[in-house]
């Protein structure tokens, strides 16, 4: 029923119209309870008769709604989530990221939990309850993610385990969570996963050399072998190309070590939080380049682009030389999965590597620690779209 100029707006979610062809008048008012409006005839004529009916129908809805006692509300327990995922993450037992993905999904202003259930007795919040709001989002949004409403079940589960924890309620409803479908990660295909003429992977390496020798310029920045480093270091350390994992790298955070020969990383408050990252043997010629070019370093100072404090800003330096090289090798896109290339490719890139180069050896617990990961995730997003290759085969068939 579409409403006309000729609505009257009495207060916030309440008005009365009337629609062409009628001479009778409607009323619009928001259920609190249902999250929907209610519209109603009035059979009024007269705007100043049609007033008074709809500003009683709101009074009924009023007196029907039962008043919850502010501790047993879900907003209660929520609040009380957004402070413990704080101390957590002072504390360095939960990441910064894990964070504000707790922050947004409870307080996001489009389809945050708290704007749904915010009111509501947490008593009285069951799997029905969950799967209403999770069907009301996906109405408004068709296009939100597998992903995403796993972030925001994670998070309600949270908010009721505190309730659970507290004793208000016996236990957490079951919400399963949304199945999403697994995508092969790009990367840059190498030797012997392809032959040397097709390898992707060296190709970049190359281009990166013979642009910093050509003093390519990106938005006024000079692209030296500064921009090679990171390649390669990304490539053998496993680390994250994001501010709180490569930017955040400072010469305090790296060790020399032998047998084997390596640099341990220190990741402060990388994704998954704190961690310890070996890396491969060729980070450690990058690290010395780096002190290299950079003599008279502080342990303080940061490995890649020292001079800018603000590591959102070296970031994106580093993003947009990248970019270009991208265009100038044409590896913008990953064509075995169709996804443009990022440097996170090259993240996916060192994984793919240690599982081809040690021919299926190399220990997937250990590989997912050191990249501060999971086993699982290894196994749905690079293991099993990985090719089967001769050497992997053998190992198959290798007896102790």
């Amino acid at each position: 029923m579409a409403q006309t100029p000729s609505a009257i707006k009495l207060y916030k979610g309440l008005s009365i119209y009337r629609v062409a062809n009628s001479s009778l008048w409607y009323v619009r008012v928001w259920d609190r309870r249902t999250k929907k409006y209610i519209v109603k005839s009035t059979g009024m004529d007269t705007s100043i008769k049609a007033r008074d009916v709809a500003q009683e129908l709101a009074l009924s809805l009023l007196k029907a709604e039962k008043v919850v006692e502010r501790e047993f509300t879900f907003r209660h327990f929520a609040l009380k989530l957004l402070h413990k995922s704080r101390l957590l993450s002072a504390a360095g037992e939960r990441s910064s990221g894990y964070t504000r993905a707790i922050h947004w999904a409870v307080q996001n202003e489009d389809w945050g939990l708290l704007r749904w259930f915010g009111d509501k007795d947490i008593r009285q919040i069951k799997t029905v309850s969950y799967q209403e709001y999770i069907a009301d989002l996906t109405k408004k949004r068709p296009d939100i993610t597998a992903s995403t409403k796993n972030t925001l079940m994670a998070a309600f589960r949270n908010v009721l385990k505190i309730a659970r924890d507290e004793g208000v309620i016996d236990v957490v409803p079951a919400t399963p969570r949304t199945k999403a479908k697994d995508n092969p990660r790009p990367f840059f295909r190498f030797h012997p996963l392809v032959s040397k003429d097709n390898d992707a992977y060296q190709k970049l390496l190359k281009t990166a050399k013979k642009m910093a020798e050509s003093s390519v310029e990106v938005r006024g920045h000079k692209i030296t072998d500064e921009l090679y480093d990171v390649i390669l270091f990304l490539t053998h350390s496993f680390v994250r190309p994001i501010t709180t994992e490569l930017y955040a790298i400072r010469h305090s955070d790296i060790t020399i070590a032998n047998d084997p020969r390596r640099l341990i990383v220190t990741v402060r408050d990388g994704k998954t939080g704190y961690r310890a990252a070996n890396t491969m043997e060729a980070a450690v010629s990058v690290y010395e380049r780096i002190k290299k070019r950079n003599p008279s370093a502080l342990p303080e100072d940061f490995i890649f682009l020292p001079g800018y404090q603000n590591r959102m800003t070296a970031s994106k330096i580093i993003q947009r030389q990248f970019h270009a090289l991208m265009e100038e090798a044409d590896l913008q896109v990953d064509r075995n999965t169709g996804n443009a290339h990022t440097l996170y490719s090259l993240r996916h890139t060192a994984i793919c590597m240690r599982i081809i180069n040690s021919e299926g050896k190399v220990n997937i617990f250990n590989l997912a620690k050191n990249a501060g990961t999971s086993v699982d995730q290894i196994e749905r997003f690079y293991a099993r779209f990985l090719p089967l290759s001769p050497e992997m085969a053998r190992n198959l068939q290798t007896f102790a």
